[in-house]
């Protein structure tokens, strides 16, 4: 695998439990099928993972880039902030404001 310069951008959000599949739903239906449409390249694969925790769903995703740049395509110049539509932020009780980025240095695939 070519790691070089791939960049993995995480973000955390919460929902009520009862939002969680309708935040779900979004994110696979709407959020990311939206960013495609854009014509935003760059974006190789997206995982959402999820934990509930007492009364909320934590969303765990974890954004795979082939660089720098097209994060900055995808979030704008400010790339640490988080990106949240609007409808989103509707279903979201709370998320981190800022997004995490790390320069991939190799994925093993075990078998």
């Amino acid at each position: 695998m070519n790691s070089k310069n791939k960049i993995i951008r995480t973000w955390k959000g919460w929902t009520t439990l009862d939002n969680a599949f309708i935040y779900e739903d979004m994110l696979i239906n709407e959020v990311f099928p939206d960013v495609k449409r854009k014509g935003i390249k760059g974006l190789e694969k997206v995982s959402i993972s999820t934990k509930k925790n007492g009364g909320e769903m934590e969303f765990f995703l974890i954004l795979q880039f082939d660089s720098i740049d097209s994060v900055k395509m995808f979030a704008g110049d400010d790339h640490e902030k988080a990106y949240i539509p609007d409808n989103a932020k509707h279903v979201l009780s709370r998320y981190d404001e800022t997004a995490q980025h790390f320069t991939l240095k190799e994925e093993l695939e075990l078998k």
